[in-house]
């Protein structure tokens, strides 16, 4: 195992994203939803990392990092903030008291997770995920590799644009489960400039050409009527 991260990020979907960002790359992960619980998950978990969103309810991020920081126990825990906010003023205010790295929103899971890996190597934390043998998640014939940022279907490389891997790469880490457009729109936010539910049908049309042999009769890539899509074909 690489790392037990510790998530502070109120909006849900993004803390889900970075959840099953973190699990792809063999970490372990706690989420909470307020500074609050941030900083009582920080005492009683010690993690390796904190994932801090600015804009928490209750103690902002701001206000957990300092008091982080103040406290011996969890002064040397490495963080990487996340916010909207990107003055000049909030990012120096953020490193001045002690934040490891700095993300702005929209961003891309991809990056984050680069960012990650040089703040846990960068501070020996996390050692032992440096020697994981086999980082790739497969699941219906598809296999995954969110190191190397590479796809396989059934042995043969498949080429995807950034947009294409993460929705894969959030699929196939959770087979058999249902994303509703809206979700998936949330994992391709910093990859694609689309704006709109509509760009995820194109990405999975895209996918089907890829990695079907009948794009038009699916078996991998499969429609949920009403609600979204879903990979079929489970781990393995």
């Amino acid at each position: 195992m690489c790392a037990h991260v510790l998530v502070a990020e109120d909006d849900e979907m993004q803390a889900e994203l970075i959840r099953r960002s973190l699990l792809a790359e063999g970490h372990t992960a706690t989420v909470v939803h307020d500074g609050r619980a941030a900083l009582d998950a920080a005492r009683r978990l010690a993690p390796d990392l904190v994932v801090l969103d600015l804009m928490l309810p209750v103690i902002d991020g701001f206000g957990v990092c300092r008091v982080l920081r103040q406290d011996d126990d969890s002064s040397c825990i490495p963080v990487v903030m996340l916010t909207a906010r990107s003055a000049e003023n909030d990012v120096l205010l953020g490193l001045e008291l002690g934040a490891d790295d700095y993300m702005t929103k929209p961003y891309s899971p991809r990056e984050l997770m680069a960012r990650i890996r040089t703040v846990l190597r960068r501070s020996g934390r996390g050692a032992l995920g440096d020697r994981r043998e086999d980082p790739v998640i497969r699941a219906g014939g598809l296999a995954v590799d969110p190191v190397r940022h590479e796809v396989r279907c059934e042995g043969t490389p498949v080429e995807c644009t950034p947009a294409e891997f993460e929705i894969l790469l959030a699929m196939a880490a959770e087979p058999e489960r249902v994303f509703s457009r809206r979700q998936l729109l949330e994992v391709t936010r910093g990859t694609d400039r689309a704006s709109t539910e509509r760009a995820v049908d194109v990405h999975i049309m895209n996918l089907r050409r890829k990695t079907e042999a009948d794009p038009r009769r699916p078996v991998r890539l499969l429609t949920v009527f009403g609600v979204g899509y879903k990979l079929s074909g489970g781990r393995g």
